[in-house]
């Protein structure tokens, strides 16, 4: 008996090693703070004058309780899924909700805005939240945050805080591409894309200046195949132009990175190259479990997104599991939680 008590005993104690190591993960992490556009907006927009919003059904209707939020999609969103990979929250409140409350939950927070570029001039056109804002909302939090858990803990908060950045593809479909007359007129797309590259530069330094060491920023998808620029194109098929920008864009952010990473002192940050992924789900849908990936589950899925995919939109699928795209812009739960998986494995696991 001796052997097996002994056997026994060596199991518990490497399943207890295994509990604290996986507490030990969760716990570097203390808290998500998310940046950026509708990708990750999760509800800021449904408290701002806009038409940039989701809070309508069938947005939601594969979210907890079928419940509309202001997330673009059938449920969750990437970071919604990265944040449970971290042990946090599986959905992370707005800071605009008016329900939000820091003493309830420091540990998740979004200040995201559906239709916001890093250009101000792009976030004008829909009435978004300008990265600026975001970005001073941010200091509401971190004032909040010092008042509940004291200056020290919310230091630390903050230091080890994962924080999450997506953003860029409004500056060119809704913006340099979409708009006659417009920052087109000024610059050629490289340049265009450096201007981005700045701003996105300065973001960050703002950030580190306010106590953040702990970054994840996304490049671009291939917008270029979205169901909507598909529509817009007479062959129906991806905007090759747009998809060249986003490559570009992607590696002029990547080299960023990496000279970010070298300058400012204990900044990590991590790059999440989504772009061959996405392209590589478009193309082979049916390799990760899809059936339509040139659409939209949403109406007709060639154009509808926002306002007009709502529930007296005819045609909308009764299975968005099947669709790479929700609506005619924005993925559904299922492809979300695709990418957030990959950038999880592939660029965040440096904070693991």
């Amino acid at each position: 008996m001796l052997p097996q008590i002994q056997c026994m005993q060596l199991i518990v104690l490497s399943l207890t090693l295994l509990l604290l190591q996986s507490t030990q993960i969760r716990a570097g992490i203390p808290a998500i703070l998310v940046f950026g556009d509708s990708t990750v907006d999760s509800g800021n927009n449904n408290c701002i004058p806009t038409i940039t919003k989701s809070n309508f059904p069938p947005y939601g209707r594969d979210f907890y309780d079928r419940k509309p939020t202001g997330r673009f999609s059938n449920g969750r969103l990437s970071t919604d899924f990265i944040s449970e990979a971290f042990g946090l929250l599986p959905a992370i409140p707005a800071f605009l909700d008016p329900q939000y409350r820091i003493e309830h939950n420091y540990s998740a927070v979004c200040f995201a805005s559906a239709g916001s570029g890093f250009d101000d001039e792009t976030t004008k056109i829909q009435s978004a939240i300008p990265l600026s804002q975001q970005l001073e909302y941010y200091k509401q939090y971190q004032g909040k945050l010092m008042l509940f858990q004291g200056e020290t803990k919310a230091e630390e908060t903050i230091r080890e805080a994962l924080h999450i950045l997506s953003l860029g593809t409004n500056d060119f479909i809704a913006h340099y591409f979409a708009i006659p007359g417009g920052r087109s007129l000024e610059y050629n797309v490289s340049e265009y894309e450096d201007l981005l590259i700045g701003i996105a530069e300065c973001f960050i330094r703002d950030i580190y200046n306010l106590g953040a060491r702990k970054l994840g920023i996304t490049g671009l998808a291939p917008f270029g195949c979205l169901p909507l620029e598909r529509t817009t194109n007479l062959i129906l098929k991806c905007k090759e132009e747009l998809n060249v920008a986003a490559r570009d864009f992607n590696a002029k952010l990547q080299n960023l990175v990496n000279r970010i990473n070298l300058e400012l002192d204990g900044m990590m940050i991590a790059f999440g190259d989504v772009y061959d992924l996405v392209n590589d789900v478009i193309q082979n849908p049916s390799s990760y479990g899809f059936d339509v990936s040139v659409l939209g589950c949403c109406g007709t899925g060639s154009f509808e997104f926002g306002l007009t995919c709502n529930n007296f939109t005819p045609g909308t699928c009764p299975n968005a599991d099947k669709y790479v795209f929700w609506d005619a812009v924005h993925p559904t739960q299922k492809m979300y939680g695709i990418v957030a998986d990959h950038f999880v494995k592939t660029g965040l696991n440096i904070f693991l």
